[in-house]
């Protein structure tokens, strides 16, 4: 039967809400590109922005292959655990489970993100074939799992599952344990089996700085993130033109106005009370930790964002900011290095975004994200908001779970290439910079015309100097 006009308009709009918001998502790509690159030295430089590409390009051919497959495949071998169908977008788009190119695209952002927070986590020491590896790998299968239990209606961790975990199943609207305790995690045991950079502790353990070259970068790639996460987020409804009964003027547009405005509120909290926080601790203002506070607030609130109140989005990035702070004076004291903080941001204040949601999602608004505000429906809800013990224990289990998945998978994957001896580069090529060791030369212009171009040349130098 034919769609009538009104629906063939109704449609085309929601595609092109979501279309828009996957763009605001691939934008993040260029602010992870810009954060990275400003994070490390600028001997580094040219190596972080091509993994940043090949994150990119790598992750869009594995998760058109078999990612999306693994996530949102339906069909009679439908199970809670993967998916088996749509491999290579065969049948798709289709009708009966309302998926098209648009959502695939939308998705594809998402995939191509997890990758990108583990490459932070193992900059400046890493061989560039161990990134097309993992990177496959992580787009392809892991994280794509991980997107099947809570996204697909399938996922035996999904809030619109048939058989509702705890009687609640799990609310990670956008991905604080999809995507980013993903990437922490897989970050978190890259970086743990390569182990420091060369100069990053002394001999008694004392943590020597190395900071990045350019902060302007870092700066400009915050506000990349910040704009990209208005897809990131609001762009999670999918659809704009839902109308919620028993109201003239409420519907998803509502959702995803209130839903932006939170996702601001929790990053603005959690950098101005970074911001504060740090100065207390080193003793001056410094921009580069409030632009990872401000990352860190983004991150927690992304599993709740649709589902509470303004008010408990600053709440959320408050606590989002001492969840940081605390980790990464944690990770100091253990020796662990991760140049841009990825496995204490996405992975901590990840986990914590979830907890956060467990406590304070609001009946009313669990009921518009998840059944477009159906009159009657009953739902569990935030514990701290009157709604019980089951969301909560939901949102446990999604961290545990998430965490025991990624460690199982991507730790012998990155102990293998350790053991392959193709993870880590020598010391020598450590010392003088990936750049010049892998890619031919540094990403910027040298005056000196004796500055050495290749690797080569920068041997010869040391052997003469020698």
């Amino acid at each position: 039967m034919a769609a009538s006009w009104e629906e063939s308009v109704e449609y085309s709009i929601n595609t092109i809400y979501l279309l828009f918001s996957a763009y605001l998502v691939f934008v993040m790509q260029l602010g992870f590109a810009m954060l990275c690159a400003g994070s490390v030295r600028a001997k580094n430089a040219m190596n972080i922005m091509l993994t940043n590409v090949v994150d990119a390009v790598v992750g869009s051919l594995s998760f058109y292959l078999f990612g999306f497959a693994f996530a949102f495949g339906e069909g009679g071998r439908s199970n809670p655990f993967i998916g088996t169908s749509f491999f290579a977008l065969k049948d798709i788009p289709s009708s009966s489970y309302g998926y098209d190119y648009s959502f695939f695209l939308f998705q594809w952002a998402f995939a191509i993100a997890v990758a990108g927070i583990t490459s932070g986590s193992i900059a400046e020491r890493t061989q560039f074939s161990a990134y097309l590896i993992f990177s496959c790998f992580l787009s392809g299968f892991v994280y794509p799992v991980a997107a099947h239990w809570v996204w697909s209606d399938s996922g035996w961790l999904s809030p619109n599952s048939s058989n509702l975990f705890l009687g609640s199943g799990a609310i990670d609207f956008a991905g604080s344990g999809v995507v980013h305790l993903v990437g922490g995690v897989a970050g978190l045991w890259g970086s743990f089996i390569e182990g420091p950079r060369v100069g990053r502790f002394d001999a008694f353990g004392k943590p020597i700085p190395m900071r990045g070259h350019n902060a302007t970068l870092v700066v400009l790639g915050t506000f990349l993130l910040w704009f990209g996460w208005f897809g990131f987020n609001p762009g999670s409804f999918d659809k704009i033109l839902v109308a919620y009964p028993d109201t003239s003027d409420q519907g998803n547009w509502t959702s995803v106005g209130r839903t932006a405005v939170i996702t601001t509120l929790a990053g603005s909290t959690a950098g101005i009370v970074t911001l504060f926080g740090r100065r207390l601790i080193v003793g001056h203002w410094d921009a580069l930790d409030v632009c990872n506070g401000v990352l860190g607030g983004f991150v927690a609130i992304t599993s709740g964002c649709a589902v509470v109140e303004p008010w408990a989005a600053i709440v959320c990035g408050f606590f989002a900011a001492w969840v940081l702070i605390g980790l990464n004076i944690l990770a100091l004291k253990l020796q662990f290095d991760d140049p841009l903080e990825a496995t204490q941001l996405h992975g901590g204040c990840g986990a914590w975004g979830l907890i956060f949601t467990g406590l304070f999602a609001k009946e009313e608004f669990v009921i518009q994200a998840y059944d477009s505000g159906t009159v009657g429906t009953v739902r569990p809800y935030g514990l701290l908001m009157g709604g019980g013990w089951g969301l909560l224990g939901a949102q446990v289990t999604e961290v545990l779970v998430i965490a025991g998945w990624v460690s199982l998978t991507m730790g012998p994957l990155f102990y293998a290439l350790h053991s392959l001896k193709i993870l880590r580069i020598s010391v020598d090529e450590e010392v003088a910079g990936l750049d010049v060791s892998s890619h031919g030369g540094h990403a910027y212009v040298h005056s000196d015309e004796n500055h050495p171009r290749f690797y080569a040349e920068y041997v010869s130098l040391q052997n003469n100097g020698s």
